[in-house]
């Protein structure tokens, strides 16, 4: 036969299971990593790097040394070079690039251009939220969450540490997504580090 108090209990317990189950779903919604789409972020980290303002591109002319230099992707995506002026790169792969100065280069210009178009600094990355230093960084080839939270100093004292959003432009597009701290960064991401919640 159940002790008197033990209504009471079960009364308690009904009350504080709902409370239990929306806690359990808030912390997990906040902290989880549930919004990651691996799949998209991997095909877009695989995808050729097209360039962007805020790339220098080192540019070598064989036997044009006037030509040959160093251009910084401008606002408006481009870069100007001597002789044929405005080249689009925005969006562009470096092999593209390369095509395109070789081809103006060819119409009236240079007889047989032989162009070598490289990418000589990267576009920075940002971090922002909850790291110690927050702002805009040079991007360093190879380089992952976790790195690129070492550059901003670390994670701050409140900091979430089990995934980071990182938003990505894919196909003209920004998308946002919680990766975790090993997934690769390219130029122009930005990771922005939550508040953990306890």
């Amino acid at each position: 036969m159940p002790r008197p108090e033990a209504p009471k209990r079960i009364a308690a317990t009904r009350l504080l299971l709902p409370v239990a189950v929306l806690a359990s779903a808030f912390l997990s919604a906040c902290a989880a990593p549930g919004d990651y789409r691996p799949e998209l972020y991997a095909a877009s980290t695989a995808e050729a790097y097209t360039l962007s303002a805020g790339d220098r591109l080192r540019v070598i002319v064989f036997g044009q040394d006037s030509l040959s230099n160093a251009y910084a992707v401008d606002g408006a995506g481009r870069i100007a070079m001597p002789l044929i002026g405005s080249v689009p790169a925005q969006g562009r792969t470096v092999p593209e690039v390369e095509r395109e100065i070789a081809a103006r280069l060819r119409d009236g210009y240079v007889r047989e251009p032989r162009v070598s178009v490289e990418v000589e600094a990267f576009r920075p990355f940002f971090v922002l939220g909850e790291v110690t230093n927050a702002g805009q960084f040079p991007f360093v080839e190879g380089m992952t969450v976790r790195t690129a939270i070492a550059i901003a100093g670390g994670f701050g004292p409140r900091g979430y540490q089990g995934g980071v959003d990182l938003t990505r432009i894919v196909d003209g597009v920004p998308v946002t997504g919680r990766v975790p701290l090993d997934a690769p960064v390219r130029p122009g991401d930005t990771l922005t580090v939550r508040e953990r919640i306890f």
